[in-house]
């Protein structure tokens, strides 16, 4: 089975992407989705933030989002803290599930994580895709989405490695920046590559 790493950044267009990927028949897992996952009621993980992280849990028993990113996201500490619960839980449920689909006859499945290079994820892969718009666009995007000023803007771009320092580790890119007939050109012709390779 060939693994390829799929990612972007903020506000990149990378579930555009990953749409029309699917749309051609792509196997995806989603590391977000895995990352919800592992951390439901009754599993491991939760218990394991609900003990690192004291007060993070809703009156329902389940992870309170909101709370644990506060805690987080202000802290490298703390947020390398839950990383270093969660990555290898991740991981590990990421290698259940290819193997599963391995089982299934899948022969190439697409992981899409947006921290892939920052987590060095990509150096065990097939090839990585990087969904790539100019940083300005990507920005004025960010603030039209989310009603954003330049500065919250700034500083959320600032916590994601740059898509052009991304770009080095990729083995294809397709640039979102133009209309959408135009990335889907670019994301056919990437899928006919992953299905030459076998």
């Amino acid at each position: 089975m060939k693994i390829y790493g799929l990612t972007g950044g903020i506000a990149s267009g990378k579930s555009t992407v990953t749409r029309m990927l699917r749309e051609l028949g792509a196997h995806l897992l989603d590391a977000d989705v895995i990352a919800r996952e592992v951390v439901e009621p009754g599993t491991p993980g939760l218990k394991a933030v609900a003990e690192r992280f004291p007060g993070v849990l809703g009156p329902d028993g389940r992870l309170d989002r909101a709370k644990l990113g506060a805690r987080v996201f202000g802290d490298p500490k703390e947020r390398a803290a839950l990383n270093a619960l969660l990555h290898p839980l991740i991981g590990q449920e990421f290698l259940l599930r290819t193997q599963a689909l391995a089982e299934q006859g899948v022969e190439r499945v697409l992981y899409d994580a947006p921290l892939l290079i920052e987590n060095r994820l990509h150096e065990g892969m097939d090839g990585v895709l990087l969904v790539w718009v100019p940083r300005e666009v990507q920005k004025a995007r960010l603030r039209a989405r989310d009603s954003l000023d330049e500065a919250a803007a700034e500083a959320r771009l600032a916590a994601q490695l740059p898509l052009d320092e991304k770009r080095q580790h990729a083995t294809w890119v397709v640039d979102n920046s133009g209309d959408l007939g135009a990335t889907r050109a670019q994301v056919e012709g990437v899928w006919r590559v992953m299905l030459a390779r076998g």
